[in-house]
């Protein structure tokens, strides 16, 4: 094996991080997700750098995996359980959840109809398929107007947490013989999950409060790396671990009432869930962009040139736009512009489809159409975001809907006042806006 020069390494990581921090500031001029410029960067080195498949996959896996856990927190972490949110809330995981069973009934027809398998083989592959990227959507969809981010924040939230749920007990059901025993054991399932997290949720939460160590944050982060790895083990779905601990600690003031309110310091703890946040936002950002690099350096164009690969994806991603429009026209007709092109395939797609067993595995299945989709449902959600920021300016001068939905929001009124007021003056435990954040233009 050839000797590597450290320095080489060094600077090429480097030189990534930067790269990607000028694709975000693109991405919030053009709105041109720079998930497709990282990709396009990871193939064009993957172009000059010689890396088997082989080699390549385990670190796909690495970081997807991390970035998984990352995303879903990020996204608990933006959620306010106030009732004037629970609205939304519920529309966003109503409609995430019908398209989600819509779409992949739709698409394991077309993988079925292309490849001799059978229909439980063809729903596995296409669940992954059917899931939202928040990867892709939570820093795409940051000028649009409060409510608008905040649905499609939710959704694609909901849509992944669902999407993978289902992923993983389809792949335990597979050595079960009924429908009965699918459904006892999903419920179980759930429902232990659900009493440990809120459990661990509280002792983490009392944990953090009393370290007095400067060094502390990377603590509950690797102990969310370690139950969803233990989780994982036992078969228990564990991204509920990571969500029940990101809406506990982002909304304490309802978990922690009555007796158990004496053992929040509230001024202390707001310091700390906003460095919590900020610690997340960063390491999702850094995550995000090596995951991507790293898929843009396994993609081959030889898949490419099959028919099929077309044929499949055309009608893979008419299927996703076709029912997406009729379900939100249905339920939040408010929604559909830009909404109803915001669907772009990500990190989890391509995540889910490396978690396929063999013994699942469809031979005849080109991972191209994979790719195919991913982009163009980049590129369709680039063109809404364009052409919405253009119809919006033009009917609201003034700020029109930013304006006016600017006062729904997680926090109060006064209380988004007091975090602006704080960050302009610099004050310690400020906390910037999302935008002004990297990784999230």
């Amino acid at each position: 094996m050839e000797d590597i020069n450290i320095y080489w390494v060094t600077i090429g990581v480097s030189l990534i991080i930067i790269l990607s921090f000028i694709y975000n500031a693109i991405a919030q001029k053009t709105n041109i997700p720079s998930v497709i410029l990282l990709i396009i960067t990871g193939f064009v080195l993957g172009s000059f750098v010689a890396i088997d498949q082989p080699t390549i996959r385990p670190v796909l896996e690495i970081l997807g995996t991390i970035g998984l856990i990352m995303i879903v927190l990020e996204a608990a972490l933006d959620l306010k359980l106030e009732k004037e949110n629970m609205g939304l809330i519920g529309k966003a995981f109503l409609i995430a959840l019908i398209l989600l069973i819509l779409t992949s009934i739709c698409i394991a027809m077309v993988i079925r109809f292309f490849n001799d398998v059978s229909i439980f083989n063809a729903l596995v592959y296409a669940i992954p398929l059917s899931i939202m990227s928040s990867a892709i959507i939570i820093p795409s969809v940051s000028n649009l107007s409060h409510i608008k981010k905040e649905f499609l924040i939710c959704e694609a939230a909901f849509s992944d947490i669902l999407g993978i749920m289902f992923f993983y007990f389809m792949l335990d059901s597979a050595a079960m013989d009924t429908a009965g025993e699918i459904t006892t054991s999903i419920f179980t399932n759930i429902a232990i999950t659900l009493v440990i997290s809120v459990i661990l949720g509280f002792v983490i939460i009392l944990f953090m409060q009393r370290i007095e160590a400067q060094v502390k944050l990377f603590l509950p982060m690797a102990t969310l790396l370690l139950l969803y790895s233990v989780g994982k083990l036992f078969h228990l779905s564990s991204l509920i671990f990571v969500l029940a601990f990101g809406l506990m600690i982002n909304n304490v003031d309802l978990f922690f009432r009555g007796s158990l309110k004496k053992f929040i310091d509230v001024t202390g703890f707001d310091k700390l869930l906003a460095d919590i946040k900020l610690l997340t936002l960063e390491s999702s950002f850094i995550v995000r962009t090596f995951f991507f690099i790293a898929f843009g350096m396994s993609i081959t164009i030889s898949g490419l040139n099959d028919i099929t690969v077309y044929l499949m994806g055309l009608l893979i991603l008419i299927f996703i736009y076709a029912l997406r429009f009729g379900v939100m026209a249905g339920l939040s007709k408010e929604q559909l512009k830009p909404g109803v092109l915001v669907a772009p395939r990500g990190l989890i797609t391509i995540l889910l489809f490396f978690a396929i067993p063999e013994e699942l595995a469809i031979d005849s299945f080109n991972s191209a159409t994979l790719l195919l989709v991913i982009i163009v449902s980049s590129i369709l959600m680039t063109v809404g975001l364009i052409k919405y920021k253009g119809e919006d300016e033009k009917s609201a001068p003034g700020g029109g809907e930013q304006s006016a939905d600017a006062s729904f929001s997680g926090l109060k009124q006064e209380e988004s006042q007091a975090v602006s007021d704080s960050f302009s003056s610099g004050s310690p435990g400020s906390f910037p806006p999302r935008s002004d954040l990297p990784g999230e233009e």
